[in-house]
């Protein structure tokens, strides 16, 4: 498994931010098309059906947010070692994203919790963006990409790779 952009790629599926669990909302991306996953979510969008894929809230990583991560990590290290059964002080549940899904019957509005603990680099969300644009110009390119990022999580050992390397794979897959 591993984060490259927006993207989660585990064992050659593609999600758009972090792989769900239980009823934790998110979105695959799979050769036939979006597919919402999650309590609160529902639907399946086929690829011939989707003119637009857009992503709004995206959290950027700004050393405010990285400073906030640190903060909130220290209040709960210390909470924690002075009530070891008491309630967490921060909320550990990640950012959402909102995938809107634009098909001829109108938009549709997606959730997905987003995989980076401090936010995205700007380049990494720019990218991001242009390759979910790429997947709604046409069933060859979207198959040809989806194909080439589900390949390489297929080949992939290890966790996720460094930005540098991320920022690769994704102006790779935009073309």
């Amino acid at each position: 498994m591993a984060m490259v952009g927006l993207f989660w790629i585990a064992e050659g599926d593609v999600y758009l931010g972090a792989k769900p669990s239980g009823l934790a909302p998110g979105v695959r991306l799979t050769p036939e098309g979006v597919v919402a996953l999650g309590d609160r979510q529902s639907g399946f969008f086929l690829w011939e059906d989707v003119r637009a894929l857009t992503v709004a809230d995206v959290p950027v990583k700004t050393l405010k947010r990285q400073i906030g991560a640190v903060r909130d990590f220290a209040v709960d290290t210390v909470a924690n070692l002075a009530m070891p059964m008491g309630p967490a002080l921060t909320d550990d549940t990640p950012p959402v994203m909102t995938l809107r899904v634009g098909t001829p019957g109108g938009d549709h509005e997606l959730t997905a919790y987003t995989a980076a603990a401090v936010g995205y680099s700007p380049a990494e969300a720019d990218l991001s963006r242009a390759l979910l644009a790429r997947l709604t110009e046409g069933a060859a390119t979207m198959a040809t990409t989806l194909a080439a990022m589900s390949q390489w999580g297929r080949a992939w050992e290890g966790g996720s790779p460094g930005r540098a390397e991320r920022e690769r794979l994704l102006r790779e897959w935009v073309g």
